[in-house]
């Protein structure tokens, strides 16, 4: 197989020979053999590229630019889209070519189908499981009748585990009843006790009432007490100053 490279040698446009220049470049450092070929000097070369560019590949006027890059008479693409390939590690794979051991695209080849075979293996796997989950059983398959009496043994130790189980639940009703009324008694016990415990503290707070009105009315009688006596005291010293005036006024 031989890359073809179609160029134009006398081009007067610096992007055109700038992206010529990228594309060979690349090609002689991976030593891809190629072959240039040149439109500017031959009129063959520049049908057969134009020819062989497919149409959804050309531009809106219907003249394909250089470089355009064929395998033989495959085509592989323009400028932009081998250097898409470059940035991606594909330039092989774009070229139609075998990428060499060892290089980035190898290894990423390899990976795809170290992944492609080991997604495939389980799926092997998943299937064989499934047919052995679904195999019939034996009974089944030769049609044994002891197959229909271990049904019907089954049906019937169901409906007596049905029955326990009514019975069980009726036990249980019993005694969350029996529990509920037990709760209640116990309920109303603390509440007699609280009522009994508030009544004994309104006493207390009634007689403690009482004996403050007590000490009181003492004490104001008391207070009464003391008025008086200060008032003949007082009433008996303005009697013993008035005796002590007159007796010096006689002694003048």
């Amino acid at each position: 197989m031989v890359i073809k490279v179609f160029l134009a040698s006398s081009s007067g446009s610096t992007a055109i020979k700038k992206k010529q220049q990228d594309v060979v470049g690349f090609l002689e450092a991976l030593k891809v053999d190629y072959t240039q070929l040149d439109i500017a000097c031959s009129e063959d070369n520049r049908m057969w590229m134009r020819q062989n560019v497919p149409e959804e590949k050309k531009p809106t006027n219907g003249i394909p630019l250089p470089p355009q890059i064929f395998n033989e008479e495959s085509y592989c693409g323009d400028y932009e889209t081998f250097f898409d390939a470059k940035e991606d590690n594909a330039v092989y794979s774009f070229l139609g070519l075998p990428p060499p051991p060892g290089s980035k695209e190898a290894q990423q080849a390899d990976m795809a189908n170290i992944v492609e075979n080991g997604t495939h293996t389980e799926e092997a796997n998943a299937e064989e499981n499934v047919d052995e989950s679904t195999e019939v059983p034996e009974e089944e398959r030769n049609g044994d009748a002891h197959g229909e009496e271990e049904q019907e043994q089954a049906a019937d130790e169901v409906e007596g585990e049905g029955g326990e189980e009514e019975e069980v639940e009726e036990e249980a009703d019993t005694a969350e009843g029996e529990a509920t009324e037990g709760e209640t008694a116990g309920d109303e016990a603390p509440a007699e006790e609280e009522e009994e415990e508030q009544e004994e503290e309104e006493e207390a707070v009634e007689e403690t009432v009482e004996e403050t009105d007590e000490v009181t009315e003492d004490t104001e009688a008391h207070a009464e007490e003391e008025e008086e006596q200060e008032e003949e005291d007082l009433q008996s010293e303005e009697e013993e100053e008035a005796e002590v005036q007159e007796e010096e006024a006689a002694a003048e």
